[in-house]
């Protein structure tokens, strides 16, 4: 009974504690702020809210507005294809390019076989509309890399800064001064590290995150416009291609 009546006031310590801890970092990180080496702590923010604010744009544009959804829409307009119905196929194509990027492929490639271009004119009009789509969806993410690394390295550049200072300012100081002086200044010269850390691991993560849904979005798009090309160049080949094909 006397184990279990000391279990709770110990546990509930253990969270006083932790907050006491972090604010005293919070408050450390504000007085890296104003410090004499604050434009190294003021460089990492700019950083940071830049990282955020790709984070968030690209966030939005990859899971909220982007599906991967673009191999099952290709198969309606591939129904209309093989049913002889081209206009149709490009109406289809054209209504579905205000929301997705397959419509913009598909209504290339149908315009080309419409024009009666060959396969290999089909093929550059949606490799040309492919290339562009993709280009969109990647853009912007390796930019969060760059910032972690910016962060990392400015925050280490800061903290030697720092310490070149504090060592240089109790060079005339009281011997009995000293060490206060020095730890003070240590203190605040590894908030530069901390704080491009706190930057650069988030920033990393996210790099991840999206990178790994652009290459799903782009591949689910690259196998609808395959798909689509596929049926474009069997169908609607001109005629001397397809007796080129018929004698080989």
């Amino acid at each position: 009974m006397r184990h279990w009546a000391l279990a709770p006031p110990l546990l509930l310590r253990l969270p006083d504690s932790f907050n006491g801890g972090l604010m005293e970092f919070l408050l450390s990180l504000g007085r890296a702020f104003t410090s004499s080496d604050a434009f190294w702590m003021w460089a990492i923010l700019a950083a940071q809210v830049v990282s955020v604010a790709i984070i968030a744009e690209r966030s939005i544009a990859l899971f909220v507005n982007r599906k991967v959804n673009q191999k099952d829409l290709s198969k309606t307009i591939a129904e209309d294809i093989k049913s002889g119905n081209l206009d149709k196929a490009l109406r289809r194509s054209l209504q579905m390019s205000a929301k997705e990027p397959l419509g913009v492929v598909a209504s290339a490639g149908i315009q080309a076989a419409i024009d009666m271009g060959g396969k290999e004119e089909i093929q550059l009009k949606m490799d040309e509309v492919l290339l562009e789509e993709n280009s969109r969806i990647e853009k912007r993410i390796g930019f969060l890399a760059m910032f972690a690394n910016v962060a990392t390295l400015v925050g280490l550049l800061g903290t030697i800064t720092g310490l070149i200072h504090s060592f240089a300012g109790i060079a005339n100081a009281n011997p009995v001064e000293k060490a206060a002086i020095l730890s003070n200044g240590i203190s605040l010269a590894m908030n530069t590290t901390a704080y491009g850390l706190i930057v650069a691991v988030p920033a990393l993560i996210m790099y991840a995150v999206l990178q790994n849904r652009a290459t799903k979005l782009s591949e689910d798009l690259n196998k609808a416009s395959l798909n689509l090309f596929i049926q474009l160049g069997f169908h609607y080949a001109p005629v001397s291609d397809k007796k080129e094909r018929t004698l080989v």
